[in-house]
């Protein structure tokens, strides 16, 4: 329950700070891409926001990974991280392949010609504007196909091993 209601809070902190930013209006977003036209910068102060956050709280498990938090007799110095789930889920490809290189186009170009990502496109939904309704549509049936071709490249690639 607790974990359910920081993860609600957390969300709706996200959808507030994408409306108080002014990130759910398309034309920001367009505006910040149009580099050769009437840039918008402030785009890259809401990532700059963001990714700062996220660069301290991931040195900060890395630090307790490494055992930065325990003093000498095993006593903890530092709150354990994360604070609400067992473990931490982190990820270990660093690769470039192709299924990533697709999908960032993908996304930038669904990005560029909508003015949406996902998170702003979610939070837009209480606007109830059609174009707002078509594109989480059409993301929601994107992610369906992946989901779906994905779990048959799996099923297919098991199938093989066992043969």
């Amino acid at each position: 329950m607790r974990q359910g209601a920081v993860a609600f809070l957390a969300g709706l902190l996200f959808a507030v700070g994408l409306g108080v930013s002014g990130m759910t209006q398309p034309s920001r977003v367009i505006g910040f891409l149009d580099v050769a036209g009437g840039w918008d910068p402030s785009l890259a102060f809401v990532m700059a926001g963001a990714v700062s956050v996220h660069f301290l709280a991931y040195r900060a498990l890395r630090w307790r990974r490494r055992g930065g938090g325990v003093d000498a007799a095993g006593s903890a110095r530092a709150p354990r991280f994360p604070l609400l789930a067992d473990r931490a889920d982190v990820p270990t490809r660093v690769g470039i392949d192709a299924r990533l290189v697709a999908g960032a186009a993908l996304f930038g170009v669904g990005w560029g010609l909508a003015g949406y990502c996902p998170g702003p496109a979610l939070v837009s939904l209480a606007t109830g504007s059609s174009a707002v309704l078509a594109f989480v549509a059409a993301m929601a049936a994107g992610m369906a196909v992946e989901r779906f071709t994905s779990a048959r490249g799996r099923a297919e690639t098991s199938e093989q091993a066992t043969k």
